[in-house]
């Protein structure tokens, strides 16, 4: 039992690395042709490498075999998590940064937390409910951080803040789905191809219906854009989210959710290298301490 909570507290930490790196590529790829666009390529891009994948594994392209129910959660888990919360999210990542946009995704056990309580009937103590304020208190103090004049302008800052909280939300509530389909067993793989495909799909319709499908991807004739976008998609709904899938699977999914929050540490230092970006103490001290805070909430 031991060993494979820490298979899955392994996994959720090699989950933060790879959406840390999937998540400045995104950022580079969406300043040049825009959120939208992103979200919708990479799906693509996600949903052929993980039928590859698939096949590879298990010799068939896709889990047919899973039942009603897993295809329901696991359906609704991938609206939620990839058309809705990640579409906020990589708009936060255009317009506030990787680094902070991030951050506000410290949020996601903090919004696990609460929707248990409300919807689960899950307590909370006092040392729980100190870690919830400790927690959105850092991230606050971090965000109110007084900015520099040539820095992105107050009004696309409030609003890069607002799609990162609405990011977190989309998380919190993919993973609860998540778990749901991943209860009868089946593999984090299969449910992943689930999940991609019916986002894949929705977002396909959405856009075939507006007209702009395949204004998208005349957009990848920009060479550094299809590079960024096939290895932040294999980064982030592939690998990155197999991996979270499997911590979630062996492990407390509030242990998973804290230990996938790590992201904002490691974009510290990559945000530095990458985008040059100067991240003054607070920031730094802020960060560690939402970590701190959040991660009260399971190892208390």
């Amino acid at each position: 039992m031991e060993t494979t909570a820490l298979f899955g507290e392994i996994a959720a930490v090699l989950t933060a690395v790879c959406w840390s790196f999937g998540s400045l590529l995104f950022t580079s790829a969406g300043r040049r042709i825009g959120s939208v666009a992103v979200n919708q390529i990479r799906l693509w891009f996600a949903l052929a490498f993980l039928l590859i994948i698939h096949f590879i594994v298990f010799g068939i392209p896709f889990p047919v075999h899973a039942g009603n129910p897993a295809f329901f959660w696991l359906g609704l888990s991938g609206f939620v998590g990839y058309v809705l919360g990640d579409a906020m999210l990589f708009e936060s990542f255009v317009l506030i940064g990787p680094r902070l946009a991030m951050l506000l995704m410290t949020l996601v056990p903090i919004f696990s937390s609460i929707l248990g309580y409300f919807f689960l009937g899950e307590s909370l103590n006092a040392v729980e409910i100190i870690a919830v304020l400790g927690t959105v208190g850092a991230i606050g103090w971090v965000v109110a951080e007084p900015k520099p004049e040539n820095s992105t302008p107050h009004s696309h800052y409030a609003m890069g803040v607002l799609m990162g909280v609405g990011g977190a939300m989309g998380q919190a509530l993919g993973l609860l789905f998540a778990k749901n389909g991943l209860a009868g067993g089946l593999s984090p793989i299969s449910a992943n191809l689930i999940r991609v495909s019916a986002a894949a799909l929705v977002i396909g319709l959405i856009s075939a219906f507006r007209g702009k499908l395949m204004g998208y991807f005349r957009r990848l004739k920009q060479r550094p854009v299809l590079v960024q976008l096939l290895g932040a998609s294999f980064l982030g709904p592939v690998l990155g989210v197999v991996l979270s899938l499997a911590a979630i699977a062996y492990t407390r999914i509030g242990i998973a959710s804290t230990l996938m929050s790590l992201s904002p540490l490691f974009l510290i230092p990559l945000s530095c290298l990458f985008f040059k970006e100067r991240v003054s103490p607070r920031a730094i001290i802020g960060t560690a301490v939402a970590f701190v805070t959040s991660a009260l909430l399971f190892f208390y």
